[in-house]
């Protein structure tokens, strides 16, 4: 009998496609992310999930999987979605999709830098209001990028890409990162470590980038956009959690910074109202990685991480390698195969 594997939203073709040569694949055509009771349902009934960062996979869809489930595949770098503990209590896989979406991620994070700081969102508003009635020297002044301070909170894949980035704009690069981080590259990128406080207080433009985790849930709060520049912005393409949205609302409508850039949530999909009252902001919708390239790769990305364990192979993005060693036997590790039918 083939492995079924449930893809819990609409995902491009060809990860769908990787998969049908592998296992009966069923696909949650609504597009609407399912609610936990849906996706327990799931989890005892199928030998993968393809899951998106939309979906909490708590501990009871978890142990609903026990005994069938395989492995969890998100489609995405976070895996704050996701119980990692109450995965490997259970013998399930999860894995993610890093290093694909860092290119891109970091584009659109420049993208949004740039334009907080040079007020493209109000500029396109201010003309298709019919407000543009001709060139002013004062009209829509900004701020300047080259030669400034970019602070970078976290220097993982994608803090790495935005210090590459800011060569070209000859900026002073300052990054935070508890966890030391590929140093060598740091000093030829010409970035230099400091603690966050001073990273706040010295950076023109402060663009994030870590993890969700509970060390990092409102690592941005009141106290550290005050400890901010009047003048500086701020950038966020990592987790909405990261930033107490209900500050920065009030921050920004204070001035105590100049702007900030958005494209994550606290409570996705909601937006503090208090943000869309904002001209200082600038805001979207969850879209960093969203390329055509980039979304199909993690899409397949995922759909050879779950063939992977089907086959009894280690998946080549696991996150928790931890279950695969305790699970590992001795010799080679195997799981046992779920044969994939010969498509040729």
């Amino acid at each position: 009998m083939a492995a079924r594997v449930f893809v819990t939203r609409i995902v491009p073709r060809p990860g769908i496609d990787r998969l049908r040569e592998c296992a009966d694949v069923d696909v949650n055509e609504s597009d609407i992310p399912l609610t936990t009771d849906e996706l327990r349902a799931k989890a005892g009934r199928y030998d993968a999930l393809v899951t998106l960062l939309t979906d909490q996979i708590d501990a009871s869809v978890l142990a609903a999987g026990r005994g069938r489930l395989r492995i969890v595949a998100n489609i995405a770098v976070g895996y704050d979605n996701i119980d990692i503990d109450a995965a490997s209590a259970a013998g399930i896989v999860v894995s993610n999709t890093p290093g694909v979406l860092t290119d891109t991620t970091a584009d659109f994070a420049w993208t949004l830098l740039m334009g907080i700081a040079r007020r493209t969102h109000e500029a396109q508003s201010f003309l298709r209001a019919g407000k543009y009635d001709g060139w002013g020297i004062m009209m829509m002044l900004g701020g300047d990028i080259h030669g400034a301070t970019l602070g970078l909170v976290g220097f993982g894949r994608i803090g790495r890409a935005m210090a590459k980035r800011a060569l070209g704009f000859d900026m002073r690069v300052l990054y935070y990162d508890p966890v030391a981080q590929a140093e060598d590259e740091a000093r030829l990128l010409g970035a230099h470590r400091a603690d966050l406080n001073t990273l706040l207080r010295e950076s023109d433009f402060v663009s994030l980038h870590t993890p969700l985790c509970q060390e990092t849930h409102h690592l941005i709060g009141k106290e550290q956009l005050e400890a901010m520049k009047p003048t500086a912005y701020l950038v966020n393409t990592a987790r909405g959690p990261i930033v107490d949205e209900a500050a920065l609302a009030q921050g920004l409508h204070d001035r105590e910074i100049a702007g900030a850039a958005l494209d994550v949530f606290e409570n996705e999909p909601e937006v503090h109202p208090g943000l869309l009252e904002l001209d200082n902001v600038l805001l979207t919708p969850h879209i960093a990685s969203a390329t055509v390239a980039t979304r199909t790769k993690m899409a397949t990305i995922a759909a050879d991480n779950v063939i992977a364990v089907l086959e009894g192979r280690e998946p080549l993005t696991c996150i928790n390698a931890d279950m695969l060693a305790h699970l590992r036997p001795p010799g080679p590790y195997v799981l046992a195969p779920i044969p994939c039918p010969d498509k040729r």
